[in-house]
């Protein structure tokens, strides 16, 4: 072997991402399944989409539709969501230059992240915060500045957040209904918001995949909607998190058409495009079904009430869950425990795996809460539950 071998042999790769690992939700999942433990971690539905939604599916695979749609989605979804919002928002969003079909919304996050921030830009974000955001800013040179949420309620601390803004804020981080605390924000907060940026070179990121999963005759508050945002923003949803088929991963961003245009020069070239008989069958679905998605809050409310009512008995102290698919719960009366070893307990000794809220934290606070993920049969709730309020 010569010299210049041996040097490339011992060449130590430098990570881009030093610091990141395997992301909770995989470990926490891998756990219930070695362990033969009740998920109630990982955030999916253990029933399927609506037989309809699967039929349109399986029509398109055997109709010719397997080759590449376009790039930026095909025009009858894209139309479709138009149409939707129309409807329910009485919002015009021009298809062809505002709304982008992507494989996933984490795909579609990272592409709006990308299509804003360069080296040495500040993104703010308020933890406990998603886990993808950090290191597609990371990935793309800027930095990232977290702000926790004011417990018990895990809002906005506007203070802190107008004092946080400078010259080198590019970028603002929301996500309402909230993953992983079910807070939501009000259409007020969103004018909070809007007076901050409004005359600033500063954007807004709304991730709002959780649109349709809203409580007690609360009202999403989009970005989409907002007079000021709308021009600023860029909107991420989720077919996944709507139709119960979050492993099909296929959302879609709403921007600006110049926003949109720079998000479709990362998109193009990160997944170019998205399955196709995937887009066809939720056109179809979009436009025919509408009740589908007007329906999901009703849904999930009742595997809300289900789920705490069945635990109400427990030693866990529940938090508020006004959005989302998750339940927050304080176990500071059963253990001393930090969370991620309170999770792995559970887990492995007692058979119901949750997700502890540290990992979503710069700086986590010294607090005893996990979150359980409800969106499971009436079943496994009711078994969850037996285990739950034994311990």
């Amino acid at each position: 072997m010569n010299q210049t071998t041996n040097q490339s042999a011992s060449q130590t790769l430098q990570s881009k991402l030093p610091n990141v690992g395997t992301t909770i939700f995989t470990v926490m999942s891998k756990m219930a399944q070695d362990h033969g433990a009740i998920n109630l971690s990982q955030g999916f539905p253990d029933f399927e989409p609506d037989e309809v939604l699967l039929d349109r599916m399986t029509h398109y695979l055997k109709s010719g539709k397997n080759q590449y749609p376009p790039m930026i989605g095909l025009p009858e979804l894209r139309q479709a969501i138009s149409s939707k919002l129309i409807k329910t928002r009485e919002v015009e969003v021009d298809p062809d230059t505002e709304i982008t079909i992507t494989s996933g919304a984490t795909e579609a996050l990272f592409c709006a992240i990308h299509s804003v921030i360069r080296e040495g830009d500040e993104v703010i974000v308020f933890d406990p915060a998603y886990d993808s955001y950090e290191p597609a800013i990371a990935l793309a040179g800027g930095k990232t500045i977290h702000l926790p949420l004011t417990l018990p309620d895990y809002q906005i601390d506007w203070d802190q957040l107008a004092s946080a803004i400078s010259d080198q804020t590019r970028l603002i981080i929301i996500n309402t209904p909230h993953n992983p605390t079910g807070s939501i924000l009000s259409e007020s907060d969103l004018d909070k918001i809007a007076a901050l940026i409004e005359n600033r070179n500063c954007y807004l990121l709304s991730d709002e995949v959780y649109e349709h999963i809203i409580f007690d005759g609360e009202v999403h508050a989009s970005a989409v909607s907002h007079p000021v945002l709308r021009q600023k923003s860029f909107a991420v949803f989720s077919f996944g998190k709507t139709y119960h088929a979050t492993g099909w991963k296929i959302g879609y961003c709403i921007a600006p058409a110049e926003l949109t245009a720079e998000f479709r020069k990362i998109h193009q070239f990160n997944a170019f495009t998205t399955v196709t008989p995937m887009q066809w069958a939720l056109a179809d679905f979009v436009n025919d079904y509408p009740q589908n998605y007007l329906e999901l809050p009703a849904f999930y409310q009742h595997k809300r009430d289900l789920f705490r009512s069945l635990i109400t008995d427990s030693r866990f102290k529940l938090l508020p869950s006004k959005g989302t698919y998750f339940q927050l719960a304080d176990y500071s009366d059963i253990s001393d425990l930090r969370d991620t070893d309170f999770a792995n307990w559970m887990t492995q000794e007692k058979g119901v795996a949750v997700i502890p809220l540290s990992p979503f934290y710069q700086s986590a606070p010294d607090t005893r809460i996990v979150r359980f993920c409800f969106a499971k049969q009436d079943d496994t709730l009711a078994e969850a539950a037996r285990v739950i309020c034994a311990i």
